[in-house]
């Protein structure tokens, strides 16, 4: 137990001394946050051109793409100065902010990714059916829905966090506003918020989690009774990309909070937080736009319209 005192302000320790690394560290670190800002940006921008893709996948995938780029948005620009400094200063308040919409977008995804696979599933094992089931309404619910979730579910959790008794103790040891290393710093109350955060954390991401799971099952088992090979692998290549995706994110957040925070090491965590925050981002857009024919047809017709009028 320490003095409690009133924190105004944070200090993110970030990678801590990385003996010189700092600046080559940015350099890539800016570039992955570019190039994850271009890729989806592009995405939304050839779905909405293109009417071709005016239909439920490629909506959904507009707001995953929007999504990704405020997920990494809510970290990088932060994390980027933390590596220029060595350490980085946030306010109270912009502490508690990054910790609620980092925390929002990371349910939305969940909830997002459980939507793109319904809708996949009813596209694949509903074919004659899939227009009317997944009508417009019906899109807008499942996305309106996620954002609600997603927006409402760290209410509880920020709230219990910043509400705690902190000691004289302000330093963070991570490039952001973690709740691991947030905890840490309390002196009294972290084990209910942990207890309350993984009980909540467990059903925002397990229940999305099955249902996508649930979903990939109908959907091998109706392509696997496809007698053509052909028709099998149109069936596949339709959502290999998002089943790529959902691999990466939840193999990664899994990792991170599936440990108990008092056992996880501090610079085991910053490198998994690396994984989901920054890198996963930039390998989505990508994973979208090779694996996805609909997609570089799309991008190509863009870039020759582009080049025609030049």
């Amino acid at each position: 137990m320490g003095n409690l005192t009133i924190i105004k302000e944070f200090l993110l320790l970030g990678f801590g001394n990385l003996h010189g690394l700092n600046y080559f560290l940015f350099v890539i670190f800016l570039g992955i946050y570019i190039v994850t800002l271009l890729g989806n940006i592009l995405i939304l921008t050839v779905i909405s051109l293109d009417r071709s893709l005016q239909n439920p996948m490629y909506f959904f995938l507009s707001n995953f793409s929007f999504l990704e780029i405020w997920y990494t948005t809510s970290i990088s620009p932060k994390m980027l100065k933390t590596l220029m400094s060595g350490t980085e200063v946030i306010s109270f308040a912009g502490c508690v902010a990054q910790f609620y919409f980092f925390g929002s977008m990371a349910v939305v995804e969940c909830f997002l990714l459980a939507a793109m696979s319904y809708d996949r599933y009813l596209a694949i094992c509903s074919p004659l059916q899939y227009p009317t089931l997944m009508n417009f309404h019906t899109c807008i619910l499942l996305a309106g829905g996620s954002w609600l979730g997603g927006f409402l579910t760290p209410v509880v959790t920020v709230t219990m966090t910043f509400q705690l008794p902190f000691c004289a103790a302000y330093e963070v040891d991570h490039f952001f506003c973690d709740l691991a290393p947030v905890l840490k710093l309390a002196c009294s109350g972290a084990e209910a918020v942990e207890k309350t955060t993984f009980l909540m954390a467990t059903f925002v991401t397990m229940v999305p989690f099955l249902l996508t799971v649930a979903s990939y099952i109908r959907i091998v088992a109706a392509v696997l009774r496809i007698p053509s090979a052909s028709g099998k692998q149109r069936a596949f290549s339709t959502c290999s990309s998002h089943l790529i995706v959902v691999t990466l994110y939840y193999g990664t957040l899994g990792t991170v909070y599936a440990v108990p925070t008092a056992t996880q090491t501090a610079a085991l965590n910053k490198i998994f937080s690396l994984l989901y925050t920054v890198v996963t981002p930039m390998i989505n857009p990508i994973v979208y736009s090779l694996r996805n024919k609909d997609v570089k047809k799309a991008v190509r017709k863009l870039m020759s319209h582009w080049a025609y009028f030049k």
